[in-house]
């Protein structure tokens, strides 16, 4: 997952639709963030609709061919136990992004208040929290990952958890790192001198100057926790068969590769299209908003 210690924290002044317009145009411009949305936006889209999508009961055994080729009857094939795998696979993209979207939420928004605590409050505070955040990241984040696991068992809040708990320190590093950079700023000590409290300083100026480079590293991370989320479910530590997942597909095509192939081509490369997806789009962001931290990255 990506991981930045210094963004470039400046001010924003434009707001409003002349600012979304410049956007729009900044972003039609690359071909590649354009390609990147619209992959997003079909995987997000596939997920959503699934039901609508799938053309058999994803986890019922079927009696016909096993292990079979793809036909018209099933467009991917079938798996060991008869199962369609087209539609395993469209269901299964559903997982992912569950785990994604929770995981990275939940982290970037525990990681946010206390950056913003950590870089606005006391110094004895600030020393504290980089304590916690340093020895959340010491722990390496497989034997970490397996330890919650054989812990809690196989599922899939344990994969959400693991996840949102070793990413929250980035997020809150570098939300960190911002506010202190604006807490000096001559606009947050005309507010002070204004009488305005803390709290709204850290809403009303600090805030919209800091979720933007952070929206820009979940983004960044989405394939980071695909391949994390679809890595644990292939070694039997994340969703329990028979629900049907791209990981879980992976190991079962693994498992009869010298049968068949295309339980392996079939969850293989969804895997890597959600992730050349969500990276051009994430680059594109970055680009965009904040030019400079192509350097810190």
């Amino acid at each position: 997952m990506a991981s930045v210690e210094t963004i470039h924290a400046e001010p924003r002044e434009r707001h409003g639709p002349g600012a979304f317009r410049g956007f729009l145009r900044q972003f039609r411009k690359s071909r590649l963030g354009l390609l990147g949305a619209v992959v997003v936006v079909l995987i997000v889209a596939s997920a959503i609709f699934a039901p609508l999508l799938i053309t058999h009961d994803p986890i019922r055994i079927m009696v016909g061919p096993r292990l079979a080729a793809p036909s018209a009857d099933f467009l991917l094939g079938t798996d060991q136990l008869g199962r369609d795998t087209f539609s395993r696979v469209v269901m299964g993209g559903r997982i992912p992004l569950l785990v994604a979207f929770a995981s990275l939420g939940s982290s970037l928004t525990v990681g946010l208040v206390l950056g913003l605590v950590a870089g606005f409050g006391p110094r004895w505070l600030d020393n504290l929290l980089l304590l916690v955040f340093d020895t959340i990241r010491s722990f390496p984040g497989i034997i970490f990952a397996l330890a919650v696991i054989g812990l809690l068992g196989p599922s899939l809040g344990s994969i959400i958890f693991v996840i949102a708990i070793t990413s929250m320190p980035i997020y809150a590093r570098v939300a960190r790192t911002q506010t202190k950079a604006l807490r000096n700023s001559e606009f947050i000590a005309a507010e002070r001198s204004m009488g305005a409290g803390t709290t709204r300083m850290l809403a009303v100026h600090v805030l919209p100057n800091v979720i933007g480079p952070l929206v820009i590293l979940v983004s960044m991370d989405v394939p980071a926790v695909i391949a994390v989320e679809a890595g644990l479910s292939f070694l039997g530590l994340g969703v329990r068969p028979p629900t049907p997942d791209w990981g879980v597909i992976l190991h079962d095509g693994y498992s009869y590769i010298n049968q068949t192939v295309w339980l392996v081509i079939a969850s293989g490369i969804p895997i890597v299209i959600a992730t050349i997806g969500f990276t051009f789009l994430g680059e594109t962001l970055r680009d965009i908003f904040d030019p400079k931290l192509r350097n810190d990255l």
